[in-house]
C-alpha cells in the first residue's frame, strides 16, 4: 500500500472524490423520499377538492333551480332536499370520495321585524360537499402522514319554491 486512500478516508477515485460520499447522496436520498411522497399527496388532494369545489358550485346551483322547484312526486321541502341530494350525487360522480349532504329551511323575518316581500314563501337549500382525501393515513419510516377527517365546502341559494324561476 502506498499510503493513498488506505486508511479511514477511503479510497480516491479518478475524480478525487472518497467512495464515503457516494453513499451519503443514498442516505440524503433514503431522508428526503418520504418527505416529497407526503407533499406529493397533499398537493394532489388539495387539487382534487378544488376541482371538486368547482364543479360541486356550478352543480349544485343548477340541481336547486332543477330539483328543488319541482320535485318529482310529492310536493314537498323532504321531497325536494331528497330530490335535490340524489341529482348532486349522481352529476358530480365521486362516490369514493365525496358526499354531499342537503338541507332546506323557510327563509323569515327575524324577530321583531316585519318582512314585507312579494315572495313570502322563500327556501333556502344549503348545499355541502364533504370531501375525504385519499389516503385516511399514510406511514412512512420517519413521517406519519394523517388526512384531516373532512373537508367541507357550502354553497347556499334562495328560491322561491312555487314560483319557477324565481331565484333570490
Amino acid at each position: 500500500m502506498n499510503g493513498i486512500g488506505g486508511g479511514v478516508a477511503g479510497r480516491l477515485t479518478k475524480d478525487g472524490y472518497s467512495d464515503r460520499q457516494s453513499g451519503q447522496m443514498t442516505v440524503e436520498l433514503a431522508v428526503l423520499v418520504p418527505v416529497v411522497i407526503v407533499v406529493a399527496l397533499i398537493v394532489v388532494n388539495l387539487m382534487e377538492f378544488v376541482e371538486a369545489c368547482a364543479a360541486f358550485d356550478r352543480l349544485s346551483l343548477d340541481e336547486v333551480i332543477a330539483e328543488g322547484v319541482s320535485p318529482p312526486g310529492e310536493q314537498s321541502v323532504a321531497a325536494s332536499v331528497v330530490a335535490v341530494e340524489a341529482a348532486l350525487r349522481a352529476a358530480l360522480g365521486r362516490e369514493g370520495s365525496c358526499d354531499v349532504e342537503v338541507r332546506a329551511e323557510s327563509v323569515s323575518a327575524g324577530e321583531g321585524e316585519r318582512l314585507l316581500s312579494v315572495a313570502p314563501l322563500l327556501t333556502r337549500y344549503t348545499c355541502t360537499l364533504v370531501y375525504r382525501p385519499w389516503p385516511r393515513e399514510l406511514r412512512l419510516p420517519g413521517i406519519t402522514y394523517s388526512a384531516p377527517f373532512a373537508l367541507r365546502h357550502e354553497r347556499t341559494l334562495v328560491i322561491d319554491r312555487y314560483r319557477p324561476g324565481v331565484v333570490v
